[in-house]
């Protein structure tokens, strides 16, 4: 019995003493929501650089996302763990950690309510809230294989981020829209976006900015505009319907469709406008088709 209880008593320091030194956060706050982990991911990202207190969100990994926050002496550390169930709800996970305080946190969280857990739970209560709200306000609908017809077009080659995508957009609207009636030129469409490169890791895009147009020997020349020939592309549609600064919740949720149905896409987008943001309206009015080329050179 001495030795049962000599072990219980061993096991029992050991635990105590891992939590209290070796434990690698102080605070575990789990949530579940109804969104595709890009969606969340994006989010956390949008919501860390809302905040004044805010150093940094960061992580190659989209899944795994490490953001600082400061709050007065503290600086408070958040790991988010994004973690799929299934096609539509996801189950995050936000491990928080204060260094400078870690052991008194600890000390004291299981016997009173302290202010370092009100703070988590209340910051992070604004967090889900702000999620709740974004998901209210944009709609992705999956309708299936169709191919993106060829088309001629003028192009302005664009270098941005993902949540910068639609400030390039508007920046280039006008002066696309400007050159092209200004010298008589025919459009033959909506103005489109062509993602050329997307860099999940720090989230930074490369994409063409087009008009169809119909194809002419006396097109006006300007340094930032490319006249190109734009090929059909077999691939999976959604109509996206919301504000264009987050149209990319349709890539995530194209990604996943091509996953689930073992579908072979190359990863890179178009998207149709059928709004102009510059006239501002009702978001959940305004429309665009969002395309994921499938990959035909991939190996069956």
């Amino acid at each position: 019995m001495k030795k049962i209880v000599f072990s219980v008593g061993i096991i029992l320091l050991a635990t105590l003493a891992w939590y209290v030194f070796f434990k690698p956060y102080d605070y575990l706050v789990t949530f579940k929501i109804k969104a595709l982990p890009g969606t969340i991911n994006q989010s956390i990202k949008t919501w860390g650089t809302s905040l004044e207190n805010s150093v940094d969100v960061n992580g190659s990994d989209p899944f795994n996302l490490k953001q600082e926050l400061h709050f007065n002496d503290s600086i408070h550390r958040y790991e988010w763990k994004i973690v799929p169930l299934n096609d539509s709800l996801t189950k995050v996970e936000v491990y928080v950690s204060d260094s400078e305080h870690g052991i008194k946190n600890r000390v004291t969280i299981p016997f009173a309510d302290t202010d370092f857990e009100k703070r988590t739970r209340k910051t992070l209560l604004e967090f889900n809230e702000k999620l709740k709200d974004h998901i209210k306000n944009f709609r992705v609908t999956i309708i299936g294989e169709e191919e993106l017809k060829a088309t001629y077009c003028a192009c302005v080659p664009v270098k941005t981020t993902q949540i910068g995508k639609a400030g390039g957009m508007m920046k280039n609207f006008p002066f696309l829209s400007t050159v092209l009636a200004g010298n008589e030129v025919q459009l033959n469409g909506r103005p489109f976006l062509e993602i050329t490169r997307w860099n999940r890791e720090k989230d930074s895009i490369e994409y063409n900015f087009c008009y169809p147009i119909l194809k002419s020997e006396n097109l006006p020349q300007f340094p930032d505009l490319e006249y190109r020939e734009f090929p059909s592309k077999k691939s999976i549609k959604a109509i996206y319907n919301g504000n264009y600064i987050t149209s990319d919740r349709a890539w995530y949720a194209l990604l996943k469709h091509a996953e689930k149905n073992k579908i072979q896409v190359t990863g890179l987008p178009v998207e149709v406008f059928f709004n102009n943001p510059n006239m501002g309206g009702n978001e959940m009015e305004w429309t665009a088709e969002i395309y994921m080329p499938l990959n035909e050179t991939a190996d069956d």
